[in-house]
């Protein structure tokens, strides 16, 4: 990795156009603290210097990667927690939150601060939200490198930079998300059953396998199946099961001579009638529609 030097911080202009974008980045930086060192140091930046007793209030969001050390976090949730290295802490525009680097260590920081209807939106369906703002992220060098690459970005200016670190923002926003998602399911055993009832969705597309039968065949209540299935993929294995089959049902449309009877014969349906319902549910049309036009018309 190529050495960075101690301190490097960005405040960045944003105009009129750049908020029509959605998410628009108002300051990157690094910063490196010593072991032992006064905090914040004189470095520190002026328009978000803070005394850690007190705690601040930001009018935007912030992502803080400890990449170095540790230190103590605080906010309306909790109180002087311990944050490692490899943490992701993401704050929150009008949320009090206070932290520092513990003294014996100091840390190494990346941040980025940004703002706009993007994030908002995000927030408002609860894809982040200021109860969860650390993130074990561990260390990753993609994110270090995107860290790097707004801060290059932005020293240079040229026109349309903020569009493209705003990207990168959102990038990085994934990879949070991503990661603290699979974080959760470090217990590999869980995870591993989970993506095997979803291959045997996948390879039995015309529904033999209910729910309950996946759940007894992985040795799981249908309960607890049911519950660790939806916060894995995000759907119900019911769900789950209906888009697959929908998926199957147009590839057959598509890539076979099958009639649509046929075709929900083989997908398991009770009728030609039922499966028509169902694929019109689905994929906005009807089958007859699918297969003469080549798409849905969502």
């Amino acid at each position: 990795m190529k050495k960075t030097p101690a301190s490097h911080i960005k405040y960045l202009t944003v105009n009129d156009a750049d908020m029509h974008w959605g998410l628009t980045v108002t300051t990157v930086g690094y910063q490196y603290i010593s072991p032992n060192s006064r905090y914040p140091s004189p470095e520190h930046p002026s328009r978000y210097w803070f005394h850690p007793e007190k705690g601040r209030v930001l009018p935007e969001y912030q992502l803080i990667y400890v990449t170095r050390g540790g230190g103590y976090f605080s906010n309306a949730q909790q109180q002087n927690t311990y944050v490692a290295e490899g943490t992701m802490l993401l704050l929150f525009p009008g949320e009090w939150h206070s932290y520092m680097p513990a003294a014996d260590t100091g840390w190494d920081t990346y941040w980025l601060g940004f703002r706009g209807q993007v994030p908002d939106q995000l927030t408002h369906y609860d894809f982040f939200n200021s109860h969860t703002a650390l993130h074990p992220v561990g260390f990753n060098e993609q994110l270090v490198d995107l860290f790097r690459q707004v801060l290059t970005l932005a020293t240079e200016e040229r026109p349309g930079y903020q569009q493209a670190i705003s990207g990168i923002a959102l990038h990085m926003l994934g990879a949070v998300y991503f990661a603290t998602r699979n974080h959760q399911f470090q217990n590999q055993q869980v995870a591993a059953k989970i993506e095997k009832a979803r291959l045997l969705i996948r390879e039995n597309p015309d529904g033999s396998y209910t729910p309950e039968a996946l759940a007894e065949r992985l040795h799981m209540s249908y309960s607890w199946f049911r519950r660790m299935f939806k916060e894995y993929t995000g759907l119900s294995p019911a769900q789950y099961q209906q888009q697959i089959r929908a998926q199957k049902a147009k590839e057959l449309l598509l890539s076979s001579g099958k009639t649509i009877k046929e075709i929900a014969y083989e997908l398991n349906f009770e009728s030609a009638n039922y499966f028509t319902a169902f694929f019109k549910q689905h994929a906005g049309s009807t089958p007859a529609v699918f297969r003469k036009t080549g798409r849905s018309p969502r």
